[in-house]
């Protein structure tokens, strides 16, 4: 008897969109992507021409509505997230969502109240970084107890500069660089420290380039410090205008060591002696450096929704994700630190 397949409607197939078709489509043997949903004909071309996905749809609803579709892989702006998970929850079908999982605090909750009224189906929102086999192994050396009791993460997420700044058309939606950039090193700190409560927030930040973010309470380059009920902290670093490359650091301090992960982001193993001195390329971009995850990610969730296994997150992960950063972003607008 062969095995179960899990039937996936992708529902935008932007940059990243088209990466997660491609790996669903391709490379993660129990799922079968059977339509594709985007209000952009070049898209749903795509998914045809590209990954032979000839069924299309403009229509959210209308995909939700296609005959034996088990789940939806959104991939959508930030904006939709929400209304889209209780939409397909409500129309009985699993689902994943790309990060974060709202930029207000009410929708996070309607969708986890939401989700609880549907137990037997899977939610899952993409915090890529957890499936990076470098960032699980420093979990699992932490609860092991390796560097004794962490008390201090210090992580950043740090982009390679684009000269055309495109992502400026991205900033009156994107929630600012607190929620776009460092939601992930959120979410990372919280798993390393073992889920500690938030108590306090200081941010502040600077248009080292992009100067027009301004215009939107944003900026190219973010600090911030959140203080656990704990006593334990950390710290974060986002930035857009990196002149080498993509840069994803995380060090983590205990009482009895330190482990760090990505502090030299090598392309590849090449090493480059020359007249500049001995050096290595850097990772160009997030989906570089953790293109593995993403794949092992989309095997997790489709796992997770065939029955075969539970999910390593929870919706409140993805919630305090969320309220973390919020605040970090009231911090630096304020220029005050925020109490929870």
């Amino acid at each position: 008897m062969s095995s179960p397949t899990l039937k996936v409607g992708i529902v935008g197939l932007g940059r990243l969109g088209q990466r997660h078709a491609i790996n669903l489509a391709q490379r993660v043997p129990n799922a079968e992507v059977v339509a594709a949903c985007s209000p952009v004909p070049a898209e749903l071309d795509w998914a045809a021409s590209q990954l032979g996905i000839t069924t299309g749809y403009a229509d959210y609803d209308a995909l939700l509505a296609h005959p034996g579709l088990d789940a939806v892989f959104l991939v959508t702006p930030t904006s939709l997230h929400a209304d889209q998970i209780i939409a397909a929850l409500r129309a009985g079908k699993h689902v994943f969502c790309e990060k974060p999982l709202s930029l207000d605090l009410a929708d996070c909750l309607k969708v986890e109240a939401e989700a609880a009224r549907h137990p037997q189906l899977t939610v899952m929102i993409g915090f890529v970084r957890r499936f990076d086999a470098s960032y699980h192994d420093a979990q699992q050396k932490i609860a092991q107890g390796l560097i004794g009791k962490p008390y201090l993460v210090r992580s950043q997420t740090c982009d390679q500069n684009d000269p055309s700044g495109a992502f400026m058309r991205f900033a009156p939606t994107s929630g600012g660089i607190f929620l776009d950039c460092s939601v992930h090193d959120i979410d990372l700190a919280r798993w390393l420290l073992g889920n500690p409560v938030p108590k306090r927030v200081y941010a502040s930040g600077t248009n080292a380039i992009h100067t027009g973010l301004q215009a939107f309470g944003d900026v190219d380059n973010g600090l911030a410090t959140v203080e656990f009920s704990d006593g334990s902290m950390a710290s974060f670093m986002a930035s857009r205008t990196m002149a080498h490359g993509h840069e994803t650091l995380t060090e983590v301090f205990g009482t009895g060591g330190r482990l760090a992960v990505g502090s030299n982001p090598r392309l590849n193993r090449v090493e480059i002696s020359d007249a500049h001195g001995v050096r290595n390329e850097c990772t160009p971009d997030f989906y570089a450096r953790f293109a593995d995850a993403f794949l092992i990610e989309a095997q997790e969730f489709t796992d997770a929704a065939l029955g075969r296994r539970t999910l390593s997150l929870t919706l409140h992960d993805a919630t305090e994700a969320t309220r973390i950063g919020l605040a970090m972003t009231q911090a630096m607008r304020e220029a005050r630190p925020v109490e929870f």
